[in-house]
């Protein structure tokens, strides 16, 4: 990864934070949650048509699955025809549409705030600035580079993975631009994360009428919830996410289905928290649980060629006066399967900010122009 006399001085590449934000704005005003096709796919229009105007070479991927279009930008710069640069990002969100109302996009005291704005679409809309800026100072980055944008990130990738995995073959490094860490640092490295659906059955009956004929799911999948959450130790956590059961006040619950999320530190780890979970049995008479793994996301544990990746990355954020803390993370990202894959992986590259999922979503403004700025520096130096 060596560095050249002809490369531009990142530290004076002209990157405004404000005027950054500026352009970010469009991006989370359009709404993009993950079950929401059609929204995705209006976001994936504005992405597809700003690296357009940018000179990629883009690719429309329909989605299937029910999800949403992935879009795929390639710049065919650089002087080695060979394996590139792919930067990996994902432009669903987890909120519903509407939540503008509660979470308006606005600039206030140093941030940024609006649904998805940190995880992860500022961290996308400054990767394209870094490429904007090489191209305005008349750089040609050695590699060339991909941009994948996806469309199920955050229901875990059922849909994209292939995808994801297919291309990220075809390249030399992976870079993801997922939100800093809170003390401003990259990631390494990821646990593994896994889904499953527990579905309860009971037997109905009439609840004002004949309520002690019936054996309500509702009521047993309480118990098994709590049984679920006490699984979580140091090194595996199980969170039960979402709850649908029942259909009217009046009527014994039948069916209760809950969605829940572990994450384990390790494969063996994984393991134990899948064949934990599936010991799950009923508490009370009269029911059924069932439990299914779904989509699961493997440890990706760093390597070396990973590592050199985040020496080199730390060498010039350094050299831009931030140090990046690296750190193995929870929180599952697509860089698990590059990562997983042994391709050099450094996630995290987005901005800084702080409430990710939460109506308190932000970035810190300033860190648009800061990780710019250092995903430049890797795009004109990596070899």
């Amino acid at each position: 990864m060596p560095k050249s006399s002809s490369l531009p001085d990142f530290a004076s590449l002209p990157f405004d934070a404000q005027a950054m934000a500026a352009g970010l704005a469009p991006w989370v005003e359009q709404e993009s949650p993950t079950f929401d096709r059609d929204a995705v796919n209006r976001m994936m229009d504005l992405a597809a048509r700003e690296m357009s105007v940018m000179g990629a070479e883009i690719q429309r991927i329909p989605g299937h699955m029910g999800f949403g279009d992935c879009v795929r930008g390639r710049f065919a710069h650089g002087a080695d025809p060979g394996p590139g640069i792919l930067i990996l990002g994902h432009l669903d969100t987890v909120h519903p549409v509407g939540t503008l109302a509660a979470l308006p996009w606005r600039m206030d005291g140093g941030r940024c705030y609006g649904p998805g704005v940190l995880d992860m679409k500022s961290g996308n809309y400054l990767a394209l600035e870094a490429i904007r800026q090489l191209q305005r100072a008349g750089f040609r980055p050695p590699l060339p580079v991909t941009v994948l944008f996806t469309s199920d990130e955050e229901v875990g990738s059922p849909s994209t993975r292939p995808l994801i995995e297919a291309e990220a073959a075809r390249h030399k490094y992976v870079l993801v631009p997922e939100p800093a860490r809170r003390n401003g640092g990259v990631v390494t490295g990821r646990y593994a994360i896994a889904r499953f659906t527990v579905t309860v059955h009971g037997r109905p009956s009439h609840a004002g009428l004949r309520l002690s004929e019936g054996a309500s799911a509702i009521r047993e999948m309480a118990h098994q919830i709590l049984a679920i959450e006490a699984m979580t130790d140091e090194e595996i956590g199980f969170n039960v996410g979402v709850i649908r059961g029942g259909q009217w006040a009046n009527c014994v619950a039948t069916a209760c289905h809950a969605e829940v999320l572990a994450s384990a530190t390790t494969n063996e780890k994984l393991d134990e928290a899948i064949r934990r979970i599936h010991t799950l049995s009923p508490v009370g008479t009269d029911v059924s649980v069932r439990v299914e793994t779904g989509v699961i996301r493997p440890v990706w544990t760093r390597n070396d060629a990973s590592w050199q990746l985040y020496e080199h990355a730390s060498a010039l954020a350094s050299s831009l006066g931030f140090e990046i803390p690296y750190q193995n993370s929870g929180g599952g990202s697509d860089g698990n399967f590059t990562g997983a894959m042994g391709i050099p992986t450094l996630d995290g590259l987005g901005a800084r900010g702080d409430g990710p999922h939460t109506l308190e979503e932000h970035i810190i403004t300033e860190s648009l122009a800061e990780r710019g700025r250092l995903m430049a520096a890797l795009l004109a130096t990596l070899r």
